[in-house]
This record gives structure tokens, sequence and C-alpha cells, in this order.
């Protein structure tokens, strides 16, 4: 089942890459964007990471917490996701826990179309210019659709974005203005 706008955020329990314990209920009273991405050596998740660190700065300033979620193992995300050393937690969910929980769905045919559209090409040419060259991951779930979540201080769901296709993450501008609004309330 796809979460929603106005549910209850899935209530979770788990640990980040370095054994730090995440909770969700520790989230309450701050807002939050839950990114769930494809592999750690999706190249194009990789790229998206990146940016989210360079703007998380200003965001946190706002007061917006992040969570990375990967469908992979530890060793895996600290070999590639972890050389950005991102400063916010990123945690592992090889057995697609989380992902379960969220409603994210792996599609061939997504994986399929991406490849067929006209700007991929781009895409991947700005992975690889900011260092994130297309490497396929053993064992990865090369057919997971990423999604991002963005969560209010009650921890009920303002926005949910499921992705049509594999570089498909909601606008930078949406995120700036759930800050702006959530500011507000």
């Amino acid at each position: 089942m796809q979460i929603e706008q106005g549910m209850l955020a899935p209530d979770f329990q788990t640990e980040d890459i370095f054994g730090n314990s995440i909770k969700l209920a520790d989230y309450r009273g701050k807002k939050l964007l839950i990114g769930f991405f494809r592999n750690a050596a999706c190249a194009i998740c990789n790229l998206r990471v990146h940016r989210m660190i360079e703007r998380y700065p200003e965001w946190q300033a706002q007061g917006l917490e992040v969570l990375a979620v990967f469908e992979a193992p530890t060793a895996n995300i600290l070999q590639y996701v972890g050389k950005q050393d991102a400063p916010f937690p990123i945690i592992a969910d090889p057995q697609a826990r989380l992902y379960d929980l969220y409603g994210l769905e792996s599609s061939e045919s997504k994986v399929a179309s991406t490849m067929q559209r006209p700007e991929i090409q781009s895409v991947i040419g700005e992975a690889a210019a900011a260092g994130f060259v297309l490497t396929k991951e053993e064992g990865s779930n090369f057919y997971r659709m990423p999604a991002e979540f963005l969560i209010g201080p009650d921890l009920v769901v303002s926005q949910s974005h499921y992705a049509e296709y594999v570089y498909d993450h909601l606008p930078f501008e949406v995120i700036d203005e759930f800050i702006k609004t959530e500011a507000r309330v």
C-alpha cells in the first residue's frame, strides 16, 4: 500500500550505517525528508544525495532533518555513498523492510522506460561529472524505484512522491516550500 498525504507516517526503528539508533518517533516536533534510493552504487542516486548534502546546511538551519535509505548492505553503502560523508543519517535496508513498510515498488518496466527517456544521457553525464559512474552492484535490486516523503512535526505525511522513472524525485522547490509552510504552522 502506498503512503498518501495526510496519513500518519509508518513507524519504524532501525540503525544507521554507523550503528546509531534511528526511530521515527524521535523526529516528532521536527520536519523530516525521508529519501528512499535504489542501491548504494546507483550513480543517479549518489548524485541526488550529493545535491542533498549541498543543500543540507540551509535545510537544517530551517529545521529540516533528512534520512536516506538504501536497499543495500552497510558495506556497500560505505564503499559508494559513504564516500560523500553525508551530514545526515544513512540507513542500510538490504532486506527492504522499510521499502515494504512505505509501499515502494520494484518495476522492471519503469527502469526500462527510464533508459528510453531522451534526457537519460544528460542525467548520467551529470552524475559522471560529479564523480558517480554507472556501476553494477552485485546482489542489488536493480529494479527498485525511489521515493521521497515529507513528514511534518506531527509525523503526518505532507507529501509522498513515488518515482515514475529512476531519477524522478521531489523538486527541491517543493522541499523548500514544505520547510516554509511548516514553519508557518
